[in-house]
């Protein structure tokens, strides 16, 4: 046997040669170009210092591993595993290729979740577009120039809106038909608070143009639009949104809702199924053909075309003002147990009232009123103008404001807790006008 040594610094190795092999090694292998190679009878290895890497050729064999990559490779049944994705393959009779189990189980993990998020979102959409669907069977309405006094104030953090109740059996919601029913509703949008005031029908007042006359008639003229604008010009307010219902609106929504509670007078029974009865004879309502008359006064449950033949009686004492009356009564009602309810009862009883309905409101801000009905309640309910008379003038048999100017002083103070309101001058100058016309102060 022979043998060599060599060394130079750091790098030291060896030769050797014998009958079984060679031998070779180049430095210790760290950070060096070192490593060792031996040929035995049909085998061979080599290491390299960095790579740590390893190379076999036995019987078809063979082996390759990386020390960074650490993967592998065998001839026969051979597989690769990469560091990265950490896969496997096998190339034998049979192959495949494997995740690892950490990244296999948050990988399904995350698709579990981007599923349900999509399935959410999916039904966001789709409610969203059915809502707006629905809303858009309402008869919608564009109004143009609105009206408001100059110098008004005290309405700021309020949403004032318009309630119309028109005369009509056949859908006529835009013009040509009088409003029964002209109702200020005035919603404090910092406490939910909602007021109402009752407009009485005939209240003598100016029609906008200077003209006079009674409340009702201006629907009929122009619409929501001159409705509104009689309504800012003689009361000094900032209306811009109106809502009107015909009379199957009322019966459709009571009966949707199971009924409402109301204490009826003996003096009102008669006038109830009266009403009741002519509405179902004569067709003014859907879905009634018969009708089973209340038998007694005191607490009863009214369905709903006893409900509207109820906010129908004007002939009773406190006459139309006792109308008006009963009106918001049963619109509290209504707005009471729709509230009790929920959201389901409330989406179904509009969406069966939709053909009834018109409004100037946009679907986001019906959208928007709704989102906050939990909050909302119904504190007073009042009629306009406190201090009148009636009188039979050339305009018809009216109800004439008693010092209009003091009326509105008083609206103010009751809808916006403006205690001491001047009214504009508008309508002062109408106060006076009505005066003058009437002779009544």
């Amino acid at each position: 046997m022979s043998e060599q040594r060599r060394g130079r610094g750091s790098r030291q190795g060896y030769y050797e040669n014998d009958a079984q092999g060679r031998y070779y090694e180049n430095g210790p292998g760290q950070g060096q170009q070192g490593g060792y190679y031996q040929d035995a009878p049909g085998e061979g290895y080599y290491e390299g210092g960095q790579g740590q890497n390893y190379y076999e050729n036995g019987q078809g064999q063979g082996y390759y591993e990386n020390g960074q990559g650490q993967g592998y490779y065998e001839g026969g049944q051979g597989y690769y595993g990469n560091q990265g994705p950490q896969g496997y393959y096998g190339n034998g009779p049979q192959g495949y290729y494997q995740e690892p189990p950490r990244k296999k189980k948050k990988k399904k993990k995350r698709g579990k979740v981007l599923f349900a998020v999509s399935i959410l979102v999916l039904l966001i959409l789709f409610l969203g577009l059915f809502v707006m669907a629905q809303l858009n069977r309402m008869d919608r309405v564009n109004l143009g120039d609105i009206l408001v006094n100059a110098g008004i104030g005290g309405s700021s953090g309020y949403r004032n809106i318009a309630l119309f109740g028109v005369d009509s059996r056949a859908g006529e919601l835009a013009s040509g038909t009088n409003s029964d029913t002209i109702i200020v509703c005035s919603i404090n949008q910092k406490t939910g608070d909602i007021k109402l005031a009752s407009v009485y029908r005939d209240t003598y007042l100016d029609h906008t143009d200077g003209s006079y006359g009674k409340a009702t008639e201006c629907y009929a003229k122009g619409g929501a639009e001159l409705a509104i604008n009689m309504l800012n010009k003689n009361l000094d307010l900032d209306i811009t949104d109106f809502v009107t219902v015909n009379f199957n609106a009322i019966v459709e929504a009571v009966d949707l809702l199971g009924g409402i509670e109301v204490d009826v007078t003996e003096e009102e029974l008669q006038w109830l199924n009266g009403y009741a009865y002519d509405l179902i004879n004569q067709s003014q309502v859907e879905n009634y053909t018969t009708y089973e008359p209340l038998a007694s006064a005191g607490t009863q449950q009214l369905n709903g075309v006893q409900a509207l033949a109820y906010c129908r009686i004007r002939y009773t004492t406190g006459w139309d003002f006792k109308r008006t009356e009963r009106q918001r009564e049963v619109i509290n009602k209504i707005f009471q147990k729709a509230q009790a309810q929920g959201v389901t009862a409330l989406a179904g009883l509009v969406n069966q009232m939709l053909p009834d309905i018109a409004t100037s409101l946009t679907n986001t801000e019906i959208l928007s009123l709704a989102a906050g009905i939990a909050n909302y309640k119904i504190v007073d309910s009042i009629g306009f103008p406190y201090n009148q008379t009636t009188a039979d003038i050339s305009a018809g048999d009216c109800v004439i404001p008693i010092n209009l100017s003091a009326n509105v002083s008083q609206l103010h103070a009751d809808l916006f807790g403006v205690q001491g309101y001047t009214p504009s001058d508008t309508v002062q100058q109408i106060s006076s006008q009505i005066i003058s016309a009437t002779g009544i102060q």
